[in-house]
C-alpha cells in the first residue's frame, strides 16, 4: 500500500467506522501512548526486561502499525501528505549526513 492510499484509507475509516477524528492533542497523546507500547515491547523484546504475563502475545509488527495509524491521522488532521514530506526528509538528511555517518569511527 502507498502513503498515499493509507492517508486516504485512515480517513474513509475515521469518517465512516470512527465517525469523526479525535481533536489534534488527543491524537498526540494517543500517539505518545502507543509509542509507549511499541517501546515497552521493544525493551522487553531486545533489551534485558523479562515479558510480563500481560506483555506475552503481543506482535511488534502490530504495535507499529497503532504508530503508524494514529501519526497518519495526525497527517491527515494537520494538511500534511506523508509522502511528500518524506521525499523532502530524505533530501534533508542526504544534503546533511552526505558524509558524516561514513565518517563516524563508533559506526566501523
Amino acid at each position: 500500500m502507498e502513503i498515499k492510499q493509507a492517508q486516504q484509507d485512515v480517513d474513509q475509516w475515521i469518517k465512516t467506522v470512527g465517525v469523526r477524528y479525535f481533536n489534534e492533542l488527543t491524537n498526540l497523546g494517543i500517539l505518545m501512548e502507543e509509542v509507549g507500547e511499541l517501546s515497552r515491547l521493544m525493551v522487553r523484546k531486545y533489551g534485558e526486561q523479562s515479558f510480563k504475563e500481560s506483555d506475552k502475545g503481543k506482535d511488534l509488527g502490530d504495535e507499529m502499525a497503532d504508530v503508524l495509524w494514529v501519526l497518519i491521522c495526525l497527517a491527515n488532521q494537520t494538511g500534511v501528505d506523508l509522502t511528500e514530506a518524506l521525499h523532502k526528509n530524505f533530501e534533508k538528511k542526504n544534503l546533511r549526513d552526505a558524509t558524516r555517518h561514513l565518517e563516524n569511527d563508533k559506526l566501523k
